[in-house]
């Protein structure tokens, strides 16, 4: 009889209580740690051997694998000769900006010699493809990788199940040794020392294009009739990118961590910082077909750039002959084809369904309307005034501060940042005009404060400064953001906004301001913390187009930022802006920004 009680009470008691313990668990997401150990690894590509900083001697890096709703911690070990921070692009760090990454944003460098803990918190809605990379001078060339978010435990995607999935990591290769050419760069600011893409990579090879490349070339074995899902994310440092695969359609059912309603196409063009989910019906003769990357550019036809074509190869397994030469992608747009490269812009929507809903907000509390411009800075050195070329938003060149704005806004320390970053630029004219002498930038660390749970609508204006519009892909830490409207020419404010889509817009982490025109984009206020905004064009960053969000804290612990961990890297060392000379005038731009 006593026996009969206890298996009574098991059975009624304590085995329900194990499983609401484990569903708890199960809904509470699983905790992943890693070591990325950042060091010099040697390479030989195009023919040449060098040493380049890479995580864990891999190129590209480790890949973050996880559910959704699970949680992630990297205990990141410098032991090379720079400093580095590391940025988790996409990733929303709910109410944690200490783990976001930028440098001298929301942390200082992690110096040769130390380590530092990264709790990378996604955010509950967060599936698809995103990735991280090293976010200090143009270190990202050679530390990144991808973060691949599945479908909960016990869910699945919202279309048919893929037979397999492949990573296309395409990334920047440079012949050189990087970190000294990037010294050397800043310190002679000579146009020769310009810093420029030897070739692209796919998953860490060029292809068979280029010389020595054949033995190595990337490969992706697939089964006919079947059907897989690319993962591709575009790492490289300054370009955007044509994307396709000999004879095979793409069906585009993912960006940036979310997903779309599918969109088939022949090609994809993708921004530095996107990510796109694409499936493939592996439909085709058995044989070898090419995937290339191609660079897309919105510059002038007479402007020289290197123009290789990255290549990997898909392969259908089975009994057939090879070809001697995989067939190419006829469908790979050319390098200026600005209608196939700014068509595909406005093409994306939200799946919209009750599993994936939009919440674009509607009762706009804040409007603020920028521009973005490669423009002149004048600043006096050692009693000498100088013009240098910058980028800015609104007119302001942002500064780089000594310490991190996140400290100091945590601690309330002044004389780092000032809270006056405009929400109107400081003069209206044809933006995409050829007028060039317009006010010169002002340099300076402003930011931009929100009330937590503001509703924000940005216009972002691209312009023609001194003559070198061109594309601007936009990145916002901490957030997405809705992409309700897209145009060309100066943005209208009375009759642009009847066309914007609240319906079902692209929900991204980064946006391209295409040339001479404009974006529009809408999100909640509602990550409070420090949260940098920048153009993801390395070169661009770097002079000066980035500026910050502060979204202040709700009124209740679960609305506010969370607290620092027990330790952050040291700000001993400063972390200057970079602004190249402007003494060959336009000659000088016109080489330097479609590099």
């Amino acid at each position: 009889m006593m026996g009969l009680k206890k298996m009574r009470f098991l059975l009624e008691v304590l085995v329900p209580a194990l499983l609401t313990g484990m569903l708890a668990s199960m809904a509470e997401g699983r905790t992943h740690y890693y070591d990325f150990v950042l060091k010099e690894t040697n390479f030989t590509r195009l023919c040449k051997s060098k040493s380049m900083m890479t995580v864990n001697d891999s190129f590209p890096g480790p890949v973050i694998r996880i559910h959704r709703g699970d949680l992630v911690y990297v205990n990141v070990h410098n032991q090379d000769d720079f400093g580095v921070t590391i940025h988790w692009h996409g990733v929303k760090q709910t109410r944690n900006p200490w783990s976001d990454g930028p440098d001298h944003i929301t942390q200082c460098r992690i110096q040769p010699g130390t380590n530092f803990t990264y709790k990378v918190i996604f955010g509950e809605d967060q599936e698809g493809t995103l990735w991280w990379h090293a976010h200090s001078d143009w270190t990202r060339a050679s530390v990144h990788g991808a973060i691949v978010i599945l479908p909960a435990e016990g869910t699945t995607y919202p279309f048919p199940k893929p037979d397999g999935e492949h990573l296309v990591v395409i990334g920047s290769w440079f012949s050189g040794d990087l970190n000294k050419e990037f010294e050397e760069f800043f310190s002679n600011q000579t146009f020769e020392s310009l810093l420029d893409d030897n070739a692209f990579t796919i998953n860490g090879e060029p292809g068979d294009l280029v010389p020595c490349g054949r033995e190595t070339t990337d490969r992706y074995l697939v089964d006919y009739g079947k059907t897989y899902l690319l993962r591709i994310v575009n790492a490289v440092v300054n370009v955007e990118l044509f994307f396709a695969i000999s004879e095979h359609n793409l069906t585009i059912v993912g960006t940036d961590g979310t997903y779309t309603k599918p969109k088939v196409i022949s090609y994809i063009m993708i921004a530095p910082g996107q990510t796109m989910d694409v499936l493939i019906t592996t439909n085709q003769s058995l044989g070898h077909y090419y995937m290339g990357a191609r660079r897309f550019t919105t510059f002038s036809e007479n402007v020289s750039f290197d123009n290789m074509t990255a290549t990997a190869i898909l392969q259908y397994r089975g009994n057939y002959t090879p070809p001697v030469v995989p067939s190419f992608p006829t469908n790979l747009p050319t390098f200026h084809d600005s209608e196939s490269g700014l068509g595909f812009l406005p093409l994306l929507r939200s799946l919209a369904t009750p599993e994936h809903p939009v919440n674009v907000p509607l009762n706009i509390t804040t409007r603020m309307f920028i521009t973005a411009s490669i423009n002149l800075i004048n600043y006096t050195h050692e009693g000498t005034e100088i013009s240098h070329l910058g980028g800015s938003l609104n007119n302001i060149t942002f500064m780089d501060p000594s310490s991190s704005v996140l400290l100091a806004y945590y601690r309330h320390i002044s004389g780092v940042y000032t809270t006056d970053f405009p929400d109107y630029p400081p003069s209206f004219y044809n933006f995409t005009g050829d007028m060039h002498t317009r006010p010169m930038s002002v340099v300076g660390t402003k930011v931009r404060v929100f009330n937590y749970n503001e509703s924000v609508e940005i216009v972002f204006q691209g312009t023609n400064l001194q003559g070198q519009a061109s594309d601007h892909p936009m990145h916002l830490h901490g957030y997405t953001f809705y992409v309700v409207g897209m145009g060309y020419g100066v943005f209208n404010n009375e009759t642009d906004p009847k066309s914007f889509n609240l319906v079902d817009p692209s929900e991204r982490n980064t946006i391209t301001i295409p040339k001479n025109g404009w974006v529009a984009l809408r999100f909640l206020a509602n990550n409070p913390g420090v949260w940098l905004w920048h153009c993801h064009i390395d070169r661009h960053l770097i002079w000066g187009m980035d500026t910050t969000f502060i979204v202040k804290n709700g009124e209740t612990p679960e609305t506010s930022m969370l607290p620092p961990p027990a330790y952050m890297p040291s700000c001993a060392v400063q972390s200057p802006i970079r602004i190249e000379d402007f003494r060959d005038s336009v000659e000088l731009v016109d080489e330097i920004n479609v590099n």
